[in-house]
């Protein structure tokens, strides 16, 4: 028999959702968007159920993020109808679990990206651990920090969220705690006891009885020269005032950003700065920029560049900054055709 990849059980009041992909370090599928929303949708009017547990199999974290090799081969072979209902589906789960009537407790132990902070940090209780490598990787396969991404990313104090977004680095526990995607600080061996208290007690209690005292976040000493350098109004300008710091972390973070899509990355510190009114709009704003990654933007190129061939030498189109010009950028932020509605 094969193991399902969502395991769905209840444990006393508690609805208790496992991302079973451990191999595939429990990246969404369509079918694990389908399955998890069915088990929201049944739990949400239940009684019996007071809160809700998400978390991942295996040792090495809760996700990596979407299936975006399956995203790549359907979209290469000229088959847009997985990333339509996939983007449509997970976004819209991103939402339920935000709007959720009830508690939701997002495990993001060891690795959590992208689509692993979808379902997690839009939750109302966000655990982290001394094992959590948490991150939005996406600008450096040509794509941008989706999943409600850039509507964290644009909440996070000072430029954090810049700086995450464009560097693609994913960060601890603590510094999770410090850009504002997470709440609670758990040490990684209490997780299996948290379970089990999840099922009969409080949520609020249970997390207070567990917390952790929290190490110090490395950002938080960082603060002045991110603030400073992420300030800037555009990508090149940005490059330029951190290669232009003494500190040498700076100096790194400019060297990963050089490496990224520079359409990617134009596109995302857009949709950063453009302000949103709701985790919905971003959404919404999200889904025509994924498509506009796939259709005329970097993301073919980036997986392929990642997963497919992986020689890690991805040919970025255009090759440098300066040949992304507004008109480019401007053309991912145009609805694209028969759009669909993600809400309402």
């Amino acid at each position: 028999m094969t193991e399902p990849e969502v395991l769905v059980r209840e444990n006393g009041s508690l609805g208790h959702i496992t991302l079973n992909r451990p191999k595939a370090l429990n990246s969404l599928t369509l079918q694990m968007v389908r399955e998890m929303t069915e088990a929201l949708d049944q739990w949400r009017g239940a009684g019996r159920i007071r809160a809700i547990l998400i978390d991942g199999a295996g040792e090495k974290g809760l996700c990596a993020g979407g299936d975006v090799r399956a995203l790549h081969d359907a979209a290469r072979a000229g088959d847009e109808s997985l990333p339509i209902a996939f983007w449509t589906e997970e976004y819209r789960l991103n939402s339920a679990l935000a709007n959720y009537p009830k508690p939701v407790v997002g495990i993001m132990d060891g690795i959590c990206m992208g689509g692993g902070v979808g379902i997690t940090a839009h939750g109302s209780h966000r655990v982290v651990t001394e094992r959590s490598k948490v991150g939005m990787p996406e600008v450096g396969i040509g794509f941008i920090p989706d999943v409600g991404g850039t509507y964290l990313m644009s909440r996070a104090p000072g430029e954090l969220g810049t700086h995450l977004a464009l560097t693609g680095g994913a960060v601890g526990g603590p510094d999770a705690l410090q850009a504002g995607i997470a709440d609670h600080y758990v040490t990684s061996d209490r997780l299996p006891e948290l379970a089990d208290a999840l099922a009969t007690g409080e949520v609020d209690d249970v997390l207070k009885s567990f917390a952790a005292p929290v190490p110090e976040a490395p950002l938080a000493a960082q603060r002045e020269w991110i603030d400073a350098a992420y300030s800037a109004d555009d990508v090149e300008e940005i490059l330029r005032r951190l290669q232009d710091r003494p500190e040498e972390a700076a100096h790194a973070a400019a060297a990963s950003i050089e490496s990224k899509s520079p359409t990617a990355l134009k596109v995302t510190l857009r949709a950063l700065r453009g302000g949103y009114d709701s985790l919905e709009q971003a959404l919404t704003q999200e889904y025509r920029l994924a498509m506009a990654c796939v259709r005329t933007g970097d993301f073919l190129e980036g997986v392929r560049a990642t997963l497919v061939d992986k020689d890690r030498n991805p040919q970025w189109s255009p090759a440098t900054l300066p040949e992304v010009d507004g008109s480019r950028v401007q053309k991912f932020f145009e609805p694209g055709p028969d759009e669909p509605a993600i809400f309402g």
